[in-house]
């Protein structure tokens, strides 16, 4: 799985943080690594220079192995707990969507074969 964190001109961290997103969002997506071949991070300071609640935001777009992105966003008041929380909405949309590809006894279903 390819991670790119791209961030705004008011988020700190710089390489420290873009490994520590890499290293969480590794760790927190393990068991979807044989389907996302790409995520995509956004960390944003909706205030930009002012401090307000909620005013960092992540975005995450999960690629697919033959399916269609995945992307769900969060917004917290530390860029942590905005990331930490994007992750988690995202490991649930993934799994509703994988989820959505197999029968209750784990087999493909109609579903999948009839979207590649």
């Amino acid at each position: 799985m390819q991670i790119q964190v791209n961030t705004d001109d008011h988020i700190q961290g710089g390489e420290g943080l873009a490994q520590w997103v890499r290293d969480e969002a590794t760790g927190r997506l393990a068991r979807f690594k044989d389907y996302v071949t790409r995520l995509e991070v956004f960390l944003t300071d909706i205030d930009g220079a002012k401090s307000g609640v909620n005013d960092k935001r992540c975005r995450l777009e999960a690629r697919l192995a033959g399916r269609q992105p995945v992307t769900v966003t969060a917004e917290a008041d530390k860029m942590a707990g905005a990331f930490i929380s994007a992750v988690d909405k995202l490991a649930s949309a993934l799994d509703t969507d994988l989820g959505r590809a197999k029968d209750r006894h784990g087999r493909d279903t109609i579903r999948a074969a009839a979207q590649e």
